[in-house]
């Protein structure tokens, strides 16, 4: 488990307000949670229809000219 040295902050009442993380601790909890959300999405996806590299190309393309168009 990552270790995550933190700091409070308070209110006057003393209510626990916020967190402070190191940035770096920081990162890497983004990119844990981006690596997760991709992971997901690439098994939501999985059994969807797949293109060749080919027909890849001139999906995109087709998409940039509608872009263009619009």
């Amino acid at each position: 488990m990552l270790d995550i040295p933190k700091q409070y902050v308070f209110d006057e009442q003393h209510r626990p307000l916020a967190v402070q993380i190191p940035i770096a601790i920081y990162n890497q909890i983004e990119e844990i949670l981006e690596n997760f959300g991709l992971s997901k999405l690439m098994q939501e996806v999985e059994d969807d229809e797949l293109l060749s590299g080919d027909d890849a190309y001139s999906y995109y393309q087709s998409l940039k000219l509608q872009n263009v168009e619009s």
